[in-house]
């Protein structure tokens, strides 16, 4: 049973798509949710969503990605101001798409910042109050391209990639502590990401997105794209108590679209 009364999340880019979902489902399962981003207004409205629809209170850091270090301390206030968060869902915005050969160094260098150095930032603010606690649940929201790259996805492919080392290597360290790392790898979920990947397919193939779209399902063994609240339902059962025996593996939620085991 998922059951969350009593532990504090935090979920980052919680103002849109997979983790404004995962940050509605936590909460719907009992969780007090902080949300982390870059634009007030979006947290603020859904933060003011989350207080409507649990009866709870909840709170929100607003900060870019692109400042790890500003992160950090942000985080590292509110947990002195606060206490301790139990949860910490990874979760930022892919790199652009394109051919990795066009990729210039600085996307590569952006990327690990964004995504490599903020995770590990944040981890190593939490792990002591999840240590203590003896509870600790670290979920990375990343992608199928881990167990099969994607075309077209050179820098997001290299870096999602990294992030699944990073995690298999901390689920090591932090497991005899009651602390799990665990990756989810969304596959074509319905979100903003996956029509901008289907719009720069279509320009650059001189074909209509319905036509790219269509192609795009076909892929798919479900027949048709995720739902942002699928991929939050597998987050939820990872947090909470019944995925204690969970650890170090990559969770694709796609419908069954990847190829590999």
């Amino acid at each position: 049973m998922v059951d969350l009364e009593g532990k504090r999340a935090l979920v980052c880019g919680s103002t849109q798509g997979i983790g404004r979902a995962c940050a509605l489902e936590l909460a719907h399962w009992g969780a007090s949710v902080t949300l982390a981003a870059r634009s007030q207004e979006a947290l603020d409205r859904v933060q003011k969503e989350l207080a409507t629809s649990t009866n709870q209170a909840h709170a929100n850091i607003c900060q870019d990605f692109s400042n790890p270090d500003a992160l950090q301390a942000k985080v590292a206030d509110h947990v002195r101001r606060s206490g301790t968060f139990h949860i910490l869902v990874n979760n930022t915005g892919g790199p652009a798409g394109g051919p990795i050969l066009d990729a210039h160094p600085d996307a590569f260098r952006t990327a690990f910042s964004n995504h490599v150095i903020c995770n590990q930032l944040l981890v190593q603010t939490l792990a002591p109050g999840m240590k203590e606690a003896g509870y600790g649940r670290i979920i990375n929201i990343i992608s199928s391209s881990v167990k099969t790259p994607l075309p077209g996805l050179g820098v997001s492919n290299t870096i999602r990639g990294a992030v699944a080392s990073w995690a298999k290597t901390l689920a090591g360290e932090l497991g005899p502590f009651g602390i799990t790392v665990n990756n989810i790898l969304p596959g074509f979920i319905e979100t903003g990401r996956i029509y901008d990947v289907i719009n720069d397919r279509a320009a650059q193939a001189g074909k209509p997105a319905t036509e790219i779209e269509k192609a795009f399902i076909n892929q798919i063994p479900a027949g048709r794209f995720g739902e942002p609240k699928e991929v939050a339902a597998a987050v939820c059962f990872l947090a909470s108590p019944a995925g204690s025996y969970v650890n170090g593996i990559n969770l694709p939620v796609d419908g069954g679209r990847t190829p590999a085991l």
